[in-house]
């Protein structure tokens, strides 16, 4: 397993981690993941880390909770074996302090999640979407003084845009809190909005990329072709409405070179779309799922190997999509990009 720094921070974290979401099972959209119980989850990290992924992200609302206290039923006697990722600030219930990034909603949100997780510290932080109604400096301070505690380590954001983000970088500096180091974002074969405006963001600000849902939602599986319906079995029936939107017949098009690709090496479909990720500017680690062992072991077959040159150049071809203003004359026009040439 390869291990890359997590932006400009001196922590290492493998190029795959492992996202608990499948963990817990309760609610329209989790249960639909899956529900993995705490036995099967022991195996599931087991075999993470047999192959060097020792990186595991949950968080707050993934089945109220449950996630959490599975995930940490699944480490427990192995905490120094493994680093824990977890994110707070969407809603956990009808109070008035229960959503948001709050003084009040930190401290109580960092409590909870380590009871639930069985630990006295949390390995990395994420505030899983910007608090407009309450002040950055205010948000810092509270995790500040969260790290200095030794409740955390490192700090993070996901889901933020890119003046949201440079915002809270700005502030950080200007008071001393802990930098936000890293970013976890959709990114995918059919989702490459992240390029336009966070990813040069990361690159300038030494902010590391962890990915969410890297096949698209689950449309990158190898099961989903054009013209033909959804499998049966397929979680798209009841989860494809909380996901980000997929452009249908982009997806066709990315699908059909997949298969391409996948016939010419003897990888599978999943695998060729998770190891282009690795190869973008940025990416400290892709969010692999699984419900079961199978799935595990073939998405962890996404690393220790490389697309070849032309194979990223077919795949960056049927992904790419037009940027919005006012990036587009930066790929588009000459004087543009002599003056800020474009990342990607």
């Amino acid at each position: 397993m390869e291990y890359r720094r997590l932006g400009s921070s001196g922590l290492k974290v493998p190029v795959l981690s492992f996202g608990a979401g499948t963990f817990g099972g309760k609610g329209p959209l989790f249960g639909a993941w899956g529900s993995t119980d705490a036995a099967e989850a022991r195996r599931l990290v087991d075999i993470c880390l047999e192959g060097g992924v020792n990186l595991f992200d949950t968080a707050d609302v993934y089945s109220d909770g449950a996630s959490e206290e599975v995930l940490g039923a699944a480490i427990k006697g192995r905490r120094d074996d493994v680093m824990l990722s977890t994110k707070l600030s969407l809603p956990v219930g009808e109070g008035p302090n229960a959503a948001g990034s709050s003084r009040s909603r930190l401290i109580s949100g960092v409590e909870k999640a380590l009871k639930r997780l069985g630990t006295d510290y949390i390995d990395l932080l994420q505030l899983h979407a910007f608090d407009a109604g309450t002040p950055v400096e205010e948000v810092l301070s509270t995790l500040d003084t969260l790290v200095r505690s030794g409740k955390l380590r490192y700090v993070g954001v996901s889901n933020f845009s890119g003046w949201q983000l440079m915002k809270s970088l700005a502030a950080a500096d200007r008071q001393g809190y802990p930098r936000y180091v890293a970013n976890q974002v959709y990114y995918s074969l059919v989702g490459r909005d992240y390029e336009w405006e966070l990813m040069p963001l990361g690159l300038d600000q030494g902010v590391g990329a962890l990915v969410w849902s890297p096949l698209g939602w689950g449309r990158l599986t190898g099961k989903i072709r054009r013209g033909e319906p959804w499998p049966e079995g397929s979680r798209l029936h009841d989860t494809a409405a909380f996901g980000p939107p997929v452009d249908e017949e982009k997806l066709y098009d990315v699908v059909e070179v997949l298969d391409a690709i996948a016939q010419e090496t003897g990888k599978t479909v999943p695998q060729i779309a998770i190891n282009w990720l690795l190869r973008r500017p940025t990416v400290s680690s892709v969010i692999i799922g699984a419900r079961n062992e199978e799935q595990l072991r073939q998405n962890l077959g996404a690393a220790g190997w490389s697309l070849t040159a032309e194979e990223v150049a077919r795949l960056d071809a049927a992904s790419a999509t037009t940027a919005p203003y006012p990036y587009f004359p930066y790929y588009r026009q000459e004087g543009f990009a002599r003056i800020n040439p474009p990342v990607v």
